[in-house]
Parts: C-alpha cells; structure tokens; sequence
C-alpha cells in the first residue's frame, strides 16, 4: 500500500516539474543557508528526485498553491466565472424574499 502511495506521488511530482519546466526554464546560481540546503536534500531523498532544482520546483509550486492569493490561480478564476454566471437577485427582490415585504 505504502509503495503505491509513493509511486503515485512520485508520477503526481514529476508531471508538476514538467509542466513547469516546459514552461520556462531559467538558471541561476543561487547561495542559501545551511539549514535550507538540508531541507531541500530531504524533499530530494523522499520524493526521489533527480536534483535540487527539482527539490526547488517542487517547495515553489506547493507554496503557491497553499499561500498565493487564490485570485492568481486558475482554479480560483473558473470558480468566479461560474459564480458570475449564477442566479443573483435585485435588491427588492432580496428583501421580499428575505423580509417578506419591501
């Protein structure tokens, strides 16, 4: 079960890292701590990634989706659409409704 899991993880990370990189890619040498360059060592080791750029993508692309505000995800945008497309009622039919009266 537990092997599973982490195949599907696994296929679920590399799929987000392409999608990225077929995207644009850009290099860039960059210096960081030492307690960060652990941490991306371990998301490397437990999602069995090639390299720290994968590490990074990664940490990126989940912070974006857990942090960013939501009106700069796509997701975000299509719920809007549909809410826009909804049913909205006027305000004397809202207090009639609500109130019962005008």
């Amino acid at each position: 079960m537990a092997a599973s899991w982490k195949r599907k993880r696994k296929a679920y990370i590399s799929r987000i890292y392409y999608n990225i990189c077929d995207v644009y890619m850009v290099q860039a040498m960059i210096s960081i701590a030492e307690n960060t360059n652990r941490v991306l060592n371990i998301v490397k080791a437990k999602l069995g990634l090639k390299d720290k750029s994968q590490a990074i993508d990664f940490v990126v692309h989940e912070y974006e989706q857990s942090h960013l505000e939501p009106s700069l995800r796509p997701e975000y945008k299509a719920k809007l659409a549909g809410i826009m497309k909804g049913k909205h009622l006027s305000r004397k039919q809202f207090l009639k409704k609500v109130f019962g009266s005008e």
